[in-house]
């Protein structure tokens, strides 16, 4: 039945169209309280990236900066010269992931990843600086610490797993380690990840919350999250006590992962001199011939093929 124009315009009929509007969007709230509609949570997500480098551009760029990381390996093993670089950063900084994001094209016998476990009893009986030591490069390779000697200066101290008058020892002591590793011919390079309070937050729920990524979350994560100023005053006494010339710190921002992960592997190839090995171009053999190879009848037992 169609409305009379009167009806159309009449303010008691629009403030009756509305209330039942009103109440059927109440109706719909409470039925779907605690739901996200998809739509919703894309919105969201297209909210929270902006600004953030889309994942195209990064792969692009990452793929071009991995042939170089190549180029740097070959001349390192050429050369025979030796790279230790060190990454500190507050949980969830993104360590783990810039590492990945330089090794992932280059062999793991000329990058080695050093992640420490907690000391043993044996090994807290040594000079503190001893375990790190034997893990530093030799001719033709590249040391990435995941976590280094630094320990002592950040989660240490923050969790009073140290003495305060060995941390101060530690921070009077480390520059001149630093400087007699740099005059033995060693590279050194040292990464601090910068992460905001606000986004460590996020990353931390996400572990929480993702089952892919819930073995991530440590109660010591949940510990430092819980002491943000306190690794902050460590930080600052670091960084007063070790940033020297011979072997400075240098800060990364890392709220948007992948343009950190991009800076620091810009910034390492250009602080690590190396050139382009000529290379012969590459001529495959012949394959063999089949001659008188017959297959086996064996039952193999294949992979049920689910995918």
């Amino acid at each position: 039945m169609k409305r009379s124009k009167s009806e159309a315009v009449s303010p008691e009929g629009n403030g009756k169209r509305a209330a039942k509007k009103t109440e059927a969007k109440k109706k719909h709230a409470s039925t779907n309280h605690g739901k996200a509609k998809p739509e919703a949570s894309k919105d969201a997500a297209a909210k929270q990236d902006t600004g953030r480098m889309k994942r195209s551009e990064y792969e692009d760029q990452l793929e071009r900066l991995h042939v170089e990381l190549v180029k740097l390996q070959q001349w390192v093993v050429a050369k025979g010269l030796r790279v230790c670089i060190v990454f500190e950063g507050r949980d969830t900084a993104g360590k783990g992931g810039t590492i990945k994001a330089i090794t992932e094209r280059v062999s793991s016998r000329v990058f080695r990843v050093i992640a420490l476990p907690a000391p043993s009893d044996r090994e807290r009986s040594q000079m503190y600086i001893q375990r790190y030591v034997r893990y530093l490069p030799a001719a033709g390779e590249i040391v990435i610490f995941d976590r280094s000697w630094y320990n002592r200066a950040g989660v240490e101290r923050v969790m009073g797993f140290t003495p305060e008058d060995k941390v101060r020892t530690f921070l009077q002591i480390v520059p001149l380690m630093e400087k007699t590793i740099v005059k033995s011919g060693v590279i050194l390079l040292k990464y601090w990840l910068e992460v905001s309070e606000e986004e460590q937050e996020r990353r931390l729920k996400e572990r929480a919350n993702d089952g892919r990524k819930t073995w991530k979350l440590s109660p010591m994560d949940l510990k430092s999250y819980s002491r943000w100023y306190d690794y902050s005053r460590a930080r600052d006494d670091m960084f007063t006590a070790t940033d020297t010339p011979h072997a400075p710190w240098y800060v990364a921002r890392t709220d948007d992962k992948r343009r950190g992960r991009l800076n620091i592997i810009r910034h390492l190839l250009e602080h690590v001199p190396y050139e382009e090995l000529p290379r012969e171009k590459v001529k495959f053999p012949k394959r063999q011939k089949r001659g008188d190879y017959t297959p086996p009848d064996y039952p193999y037992k294949y992979v049920e093929e689910r995918y």
